[in-house]
This record gives structure tokens, C-alpha cells and sequence, in this order.
């Protein structure tokens, strides 16, 4: 394919799809966007860390071509375009990628350009895993208790970006259409937003949570959701996920309901469902009745971060946005602008999505010594601001020079 301003690296081979299986070569080529801000240190750590951990699991055998693709900041002042369509053709290509953290342009253009990406390339999956790495200061008391997946279904819900400016046409012309089919009078200098959620989508999500919790053995899924005020959305939501893995795992789970009937339990997994509200409060009371979680766009945003903070905040929370054969991997908090360049912010939310990212790649053994690489570091007391100035005894370390410790662990 020509990818115009874009040139992939000589040497390294695509990552192909074939009969539904991911096909990595052991020399594959992975399209990375450094990312604005504090991407400069972040991303520069991220892959010494993971070329250090795949020559360590494998001996030399496997390598991966890095291929630096432009989007953000960068790319605006380079190119005129916050995220050109090469960016989006090269992921498509090659299936898997890593990205650091983008700048939202702010007035007209993109609205985000993470939505952009998830949305361009249909990446449906939103998972974000929060466990605790001992060490790390945390707000509550047991948070060794917190180790749960979320899956954010990531296409649809307000984040489609249908809204309409207050006082414009098509927004009185939606209140007008209010009025006529359901009798009710909104204020006319309403601003207006669509919050879609179909079927289809909602049964994407529920698959990715269900194999992934049958794969690891988890005890449940949980079904997050405000179906108790919107019904047709909310409440879709949950009563679309209990319809399909009724219909397709029938023999294989039993929900809430039926464990209280007496049904059999044994062997089976658990499928239950929670108001979004209060599910803020039982991650934080009992959270080690939560292994997995399926939910709509807007509370998976929310709940995520809410569950990031119990171990460490942002910094220590990896993500993925994934469909079927493709998967794009990022570091979840923001660019951070006034620490860029300044090789001290904490890089380990990016580590952790690289491993999350070797994992897709059924390169299990790198991204083991990744985790394990970054829990002895943090064990030994070495480690970024952020964390040295709430422990005692710390060795402060620049990004760089954690990247480096992990390395001498592995």
C-alpha cells in the first residue's frame, strides 16, 4: 500500500488476520504515535522496556520494527493535520499499535482524537485491567482487594458526538420534534445531545467481556448501566447483554436471579448487573466481588478512572481499544504539557498497555517479565515523583532511568 508521506521501516513484516486467528512473524512491524506532551519521555521508555523484555523471553529471536506514525500536535505543525489518514491506513494495515497521550484540539476540528481513532477504525473494546502493584500509595485501605477488567463498549453513547449547538436550527427543530411525539416542552435555549446504543454494539461488548472471562476463570460479569432512568438505552444495555449469553453461553453462567432461586452454581459462571451510581460506591466497599465488567461508553470513561485511582491513579492504569484482529494500545492519562521534555513523569500506565499489547500478540512470556519487571522496581523503592514523594525511604528516578531499572530487573 502507499502510504504518501509515510514510509514503514526496511526490514520487519506485517502482522497478518487469517481464519480469524492473529498471525504475528517474529520480526513484526508495530506503527507507534510518540504522542504530545510528556509523550517525548513516555513512549522513548515504553520501548526500551519492551525490546528489553522481548530479547530477554526470547533469546534474540524475536524483534520488533518500531515505525513512528504521525498524529497530534506534531502532525498539525508538520503536516496541517491532527491525525492524517495514512496514521489511520498504517494501523489498519498492520493491525497492532501503541500510542502515547494526544493533545484535543480545542475549538473546531476533531472533538478528540482518541474517539477519532476508536471510531475510524471501528475499535470497539475499550478494556482497561486495574490491579494494585504492592508499594504503590493508594487513597483506601485494601486496595490489594481491587483486580477487575473493564470492558467499555467504545462506539456509541454520547461520545458519537451528535449534539447541537443551543439557539441553532437543528436544535429547535429536535425540541420542536420533542413536542409533537412525546408532549413534552423542553427550554428552548437547550443545548441538545443524542445518546445512541443498538444491539448490535452492546452484543460486540458483552462477547469480548464473556470469552475474556471464561479464558481466565473469572468468578463474574458484572452489568453496569442507569436503566433504571433510561430505559430504552441504559436498560437495553443490560437486557441486551443477559439475552446473549443466555442464547449463547446458556450451560456455561448462571445470573444473580437465578443463584437466589438456587439454580445450580457450580462450575458456572456468574452474571449479575449494577445501577452505575451505585457501583461507584461498591467498587470502592467490596470490591473483591468484581472481577469483570461490561458497560456502555460514558460509565466505562468514568468507572475506569474511578477504579485507577484506588491504585495509584492514571499513571499506574494501562488501556486498549480493540475489535476483532486489531488492537490499538495507550497510555490512559493526559499529555501533561508543562512536565514534556522534562524526563520525570511516570511512564508505567504506557509499560503496562505494551504488555497488555504482547499479551495480544500471544507474546506472553515478554509481557510477564514487563509485569514482573516493574513490580520488583517498585519493591526496591525506585521510582518516578509521583510515587517517591508519597513513600518513604524512595529512590527518585527520572522516566528514563526507570525504564532502565526495569531492564536490570527482568
Amino acid at each position: 500500500m502507499d502510504y504518501g508521506r509515510l514510509s514503514p521501516p526496511i526490514g520487519g513484516r506485517k502482522i497478518d488476520f487469517i481464519n480469524g486467528e492473529l498471525i504475528v512473524p517474529n520480526d513484526p512491524i508495530i506503527p507507534f504515535i510518540e504522542g504530545d506532551g510528556t509523550g517525548v519521555d513516555i513512549t522513548p521508555a515504553m520501548r526500551l522496556v519492551v525490546d528489553g523484555a522481548v530479547a530477554k523471553a526470547y533469546g534474540g529471536e524475536r524483534r520488533i520494527h518500531w515505525w513512528n506514525i504521525p498524529a497530534g500536535e506534531k502532525a498539525y505543525k508538520e503536516l496541517g493535520e491532527w491525525l492524517p489518514k495514512e496514521t489511520i491506513e498504517a494501523i489498519r494495515e498492520y493491525r497492532v499499535a501503541i500510542k502515547g497521550p494526544m493533545t484535543t484540539p480545542v475549538g473546531g476540528g476533531i472533538r478528540s482524537l482518541n474517539v477519532a481513532l476508536r471510531q475510524e477504525l471501528d475499535l470497539f473494546a475499550c478494556v482497561r485491567p486495574v490491579r494494585w502493584f504492592e508499594g504503590v500509595p493508594s487513597p483506601v485501605k485494601n486496595q490489594q482487594d481491587l483486580d477487575v477488567v473493564i470492558f467499555r463498549e467504545n462506539t456509541e453513547d454520547t461520545y458519537l458526538g451528535i449534539e447541537f449547538r443551543a439557539g441553532s436550527d437543528e436544535a429547535r427543530r429536535f425540541i420542536e420534534l420533542v413536542r409533537d411525539t412525546h408532549g413534552k416542552v423542553l427550554r428552548p435555549d437547550s443545548g441538545i445531545g443524542i445518546k445512541p446504543m443498538s444491539q448490535g454494539a452492546t452484543e460486540r461488548i458483552a462477547e469480548t467481556a464473556i470469552r475474556h472471562a471464561l479464558a481466565k476463570n473469572l468468578p463474574s460479569i458484572t452489568i453496569v448501566h442507569k436503566g433504571n432512568i433510561m430505559k430504552y438505552t441504559e436498560g437495553a444495555f443490560r437486557d441486551w447483554v443477559y439475552a446473549y449469553y443466555k442464547k449463547n453461553y446458556r450451560d456455561r453462567i448462571v445470573t444473580e436471579a437465578e443463584q437466589w432461586e438456587g439454580h445450580p452454581t457450580e462450575g458456572r459462571l456468574l452474571i449479575k448487573d449494577r445501577i452505575a451510581d451505585a457501583m461507584f460506591q461498591q467498587i470502592l466497599l467490596r470490591p473483591k466481588e468484581y472481577s469483570a465488567i461490561v458497560t456502555s461508553n460514558l460509565n466505562g470513561d468514568y468507572l475506569s478512572d474511578a477504579c485507577a485511582a484506588q491504585v495509584g491513579g492514571l499513571g499506574m492504569a494501562p488501556g486498549a481499544n480493540t475489535s476483532i484482529g486489531m488492537g490499538l494500545f495507550e497510555a490512559t492519562h493526559g499529555t501533561a504539557p508543562k512536565y514534556a521534555g522534562l524526563d520525570m513523569v511516570n511512564p508505567s500506565s504506557l509499560l503496562l498497555s505494551a504488555a497488555m499489547m504482547l499479551e495480544f500478540m500471544s507474546w506472553d512470556e515478554a509481557a510477564r517479565l514487563i509485569y514482573d519487571g516493574i513490580a520488583t522496581t517498585i519493591s526496591q523503592k525506585r521510582v518516578t515523583y509521583d510515587l517517591e514523594r508519597q513513600m518513604q525511604g524512595a529512590t527518585l528516578l527520572k522516566c528514563s532511568e526507570f525504564a532502565a531499572a526495569i531492564v536490570e530487573n527482568l
